[in-house]
């Protein structure tokens, strides 16, 4: 028996350490997509880091994408930039990939 409690603790600390970085890779995903919107919205270093953590925040209002899709966009049209939302989704799939590329080269 307790080498099945050993397993299941073991599965239990797997699960948490993947779900602790998913959290981080869509956190920094988030941060990533703020920066590039940033930049397309012409914004100062300071503004830019201001709005990258606002991105951040964003995802915090409801599950999924949804909510920072909807902040972005709306940011950025409000901004003057000319975007649809597909280029947003792009956007946001593209970070995620450099989100996760970022996390794997500081475990390296």
């Amino acid at each position: 028996m307790s080498s099945f409690d050993d397993r299941e603790k073991a599965f239990e600390t797997k699960f948490a350490m993947d779900q602790e970085l998913a959290f981080r890779v869509a956190a920094r995903r988030n941060r990533l997509l703020g920066e590039w919107a940033a930049g397309l919205m012409g914004l100062t270093k300071e503004e830019t880091d201001a709005y990258a953590k606002a991105v951040v925040q964003a995802d915090f209002e409801e599950a999924g994408d949804e909510d920072v899709i909807r902040k972005v966009m709306g940011d950025l049209v409000s901004a003057g930039v000319d975007m649809d939302e597909q280029r947003v989704r792009t956007a946001l799939s593209d970070k995620a990939v450099e989100a996760r590329r970022q996390f794997m080269q500081e475990e390296n």
